[in-house]
């Protein structure tokens, strides 16, 4: 992407494929420490690519020690923070065929996260982290490179 498209993501009135509200709800449901109240629209999102890479590892420790219910609730987080916390906060209207394309993986990814819990695959796990891990990368350098600490 041309570095004169990355304006886009600076702010809540430029991020057309992400609406502030509804990140910071869907990171508070999935149990956010701390500061999503005070955190920029970037840094929201940065939080969700955070908390999916986390989530992905304690899945992984959970299926090779053998804990089944702590897997399910490790997936179970990954797949809400795509659906609930990335997916939602598209705005397909207004993001283009960029929020079009992250809708589609983000549907695929929370399918695939599924298949990995009722298969107990951990391909599967790689394959998602794989889908994921370039977007996160990406994420974190368009940065706002102003606006404080939460940017």
């Amino acid at each position: 992407m041309p570095a004169g498209n990355l304006s886009m993501f600076s702010s809540a009135q430029s991020m057309p494929f992400a609406r502030q509200p509804q990140l910071a709800r869907a990171y508070r449901s999935i149990a956010a420490e701390t500061g999503v109240t005070d955190a920029s629209p970037h840094r929201l999102v940065a939080m969700l690519y955070e908390g999916f890479v986390e989530a992905l590892a304690q899945a992984r420790g959970a299926m090779r020690s053998g804990e089944t219910e702590t897997k399910g609730r490790a997936i179970g987080r990954a797949v809400r923070i795509v659906e609930e916390g990335l997916r939602a906060g598209l705005n397909l209207n207004a993001g283009g065929r960029l929020a079009s394309d992250l809708n589609q993986l983000y549907s695929y990814v929370g399918m695939r996260m599924t298949q990995a819990n009722l298969r107990n695959d951990e391909t599967l796990l790689d394959e998602c982290l794989a889908l994921m891990q370039p977007l996160q990368e990406a994420w974190t350098r368009i940065a706002p490179t102003t606006g404080g600490s939460n940017a």
